[in-house]
């Protein structure tokens, strides 16, 4: 007898139909599965048996092929036990044709017969081509973010079974905990001292500019950085569900009410693979740390530590706000729009103040050369970063300095400009095209002088011409300033753009 089941599998970020074939004929009992299944997928005849097994249904002592169907398409993960299970008992007559008419199957089988959530299930449920779905209860409340499917949540292959033959009835869904969120992203406030600092992270986050930090260890890189998403606008309903999708299936861990609503922040470690942060690897094409962070924060702590070849996959996505992974086997696109902040030591001995450096002038020259020149040139924002003052961090008590300015505060600015790069048509200045550069950033006479002196001496080269516009411009709208670029915003974009390795060394 034949059966067939509808189901999906993820390739990247997006799901695809498929149809599950089961076929249970005469001769030698035996299990196959066909259809380009990799090792996960194939496994399932194992775990298949054992949960339909423990469930106290019959097993078929009879030979039992399944197909995975379009063939020429590869199949990964275990997301497709459920649909062979039950494809299988409706073969061996245990369940009716007529109770799975126009429902898809997804779900992982534990050897008891339990279902257990699968990764991507967001995009699952999107690609399946049936009016309802069963989905594992735990990813219930991600399936029903989809809409438009009518979304059955089971918690075991036996309840499954009841519920389809009408001896029991469906488990409730899950309530959908609205507003649930991760705890709130550290304060600004907390940040003794460091002036430049804070308005470079003003800057980066009103205008989506790309921040570098350079500094000695302890001087507060991290500390600023971590506190980058907390002044980031909160993602618009289409972000969300965008960034959900990535993030199921990459299987990092939603939020309580199954929406991420902010920004995320992603710090890989510097010892990460290329296509750990670039994403791909195995049939399913995995997310890497740059999708990952996809509308927010892609911090890159010791930067000057990271493989060379992994900084410079960077540059492309930087560009063009998505990555094109090439495999043998297959290709996807990975949306990347993210914000990049980088945190490099001045040397590799930390602390580059004269008499103290250990690092002589070639060991500086290598640590500096970590970061390409192309990928340095695409950071619109390079700070120096220096250890605040004593007096900043063990105040006198009858001398204390104003309470640093909230997280809440500086907000307010960076969302203020965002709305008035809303109104030139881009999400942030950082996006505005090279093309409509001349209308939507115009520049004074002192303003154009200024940039046109530092291109006749190269110290200035075109992508940075139009970046140091961007950013003049960011600068103009958080103090308010409408028309033309003044001189002054273009000094200030060019003074956050500094050659900090070569300030570096001149200190030594």
């Amino acid at each position: 007898m034949l059966a067939t089941i509808g189901s999906s599998t993820l390739v990247g970020i997006e799901g695809r139909p498929i149809t599950v074939e089961v076929h249970i004929s005469g001769g030698i009992p035996s299990f196959s599965i066909v259809g380009l299944p990799d090792a996960s997928c194939r496994e399932s005849r194992d775990r298949v048996r054992a949960a339909v097994t423990s469930s106290g249904l019959r097993w078929p002592q009879k030979r039992v092929t399944v197909n995975l169907a379009p063939t020429g398409l590869r199949k990964g993960g275990a997301g497709l036990d459920l649909p062979i299970a039950i494809a299988l008992l409706v073969a061996d007559g245990q369940l009716a044709a007529e109770v799975v008419d126009d429902v898809s199957f997804l779900g992982e089988l534990g050897l008891d017969g339990t279902i257990r959530a699968v990764p991507g299930v967001m995009s699952l449920v999107d690609a399946v081509m049936t009016p309802e779905v069963v989905v594992p209860a735990a990813s219930a409340i991600e399936a029903m973010l989809v809409g438009g499917r009518r979304v059955r949540p089971v918690l075991g292959l036996r309840s499954l079974v009841a519920a389809l033959n009408g001896e029991d009835g469906w488990p409730d869904l899950p309530l959908c905990q609205v507003g649930a969120e991760s705890p709130p992203p550290e304060d600004l406030a907390e940040v003794r001292g460091q002036a430049l600092g804070r308005a470079a992270l003003e800057i980066a986050a009103a205008g989506g500019h790309h921040l570098l930090l350079i500094g000695p260890p302890g001087a507060g890189k991290t500390m600023l950085a971590k506190r980058l998403p907390g002044i980031l606008p909160p993602l618009t309903s289409a972000e969300a569900i965008e960034v959900t999708r990535i993030h199921s299936a990459a299987g990092v861990s939603l939020p309580a009410g199954g929406l991420v609503r902010r920004p995320p922040f992603r710090s890989p470690h510097h010892s990460a693979s290329l296509v750990a942060l670039v994403g791909g690897g195995g049939t399913r094409m995995r997310p890497g740390e740059i999708s990952c962070a996809h509308r927010g924060v892609l911090f890159l702590d010791e930067m000057g530590e990271f493989h060379l070849d992994v900084l410079d996959t960077l540059r492309q996505p930087l560009e063009e706000g998505q990555v094109l992974v090439c495999r043998a086997r297959a290709s996807v696109t990975l949306p990347a729009r993210f914000l990049l902040v980088g945190a490099m030591n001045p040397c590799p001995c930390g602390d580059s103040r004269p008499g103290l450096c250990r690092c002589g002038e070639a060991r500086r020259a290598r640590y500096a050369n970590r970061v390409s020149g192309p990928l340095l040139d695409r950071f619109d924002l390079r700070v120096r970063v220096e250890r605040p003052d004593a007096d900043e961090l063990l105040p006198e008590t009858s001398q204390s300095p104003p309470t640093p300015e909230p997280s809440a505060n500086v907000a307010l600015r960076v969302a203020r400009a965002r709305e008035l790069a809303a109104d030139r048509g881009v999400g942030c200045n950082a996006d505005i095209p090279a093309s409509s550069l001349e209308r939507l950033v115009p520049l004074s006479r002192d303003a154009r002088r200024a940039l046109e002196v530092r291109l006749r001496q190269g110290r200035l080269s075109a992508r940075g011409l139009h970046r140091v516009r961007r950013v003049a411009r960011t600068v103009a709208d958080l103090a308010g300033r409408s028309g033309p670029v003044d001189v002054d915003d273009v000094f200030a974009a060019l003074s956050l753009r500094a050659e900090v390795f070569t300030a570096a060394a001149e200190a030594s």
